[in-house]
């Protein structure tokens, strides 16, 4: 089942990286391409915080 785009809370902590209009939310949002998303997704999971801070700390 797909996500519910109007949902709050939890989905904003989370990143879906199956869902394509996250993803191109979230790489809007963190000023990123996809590849750097999608790595930062594999390094410290989906957790929106985590991603935040990991993409912060790396110099592109």
């Amino acid at each position: 089942m797909s996500d519910d785009i109007k949902k709050t809370g939890l989905d904003r902590k989370l990143i879906s990286p199956g869902e394509e209009y996250e993803v191109r939310a979230w790489t809007e949002s963190l000023q990123c391409t996809e590849t750097q998303l999608r790595d930062a997704i594999k390094a410290v999971g989906n957790s929106a915080d985590r991603v935040r801070k990991f993409l912060a700390g790396r110099r592109w």
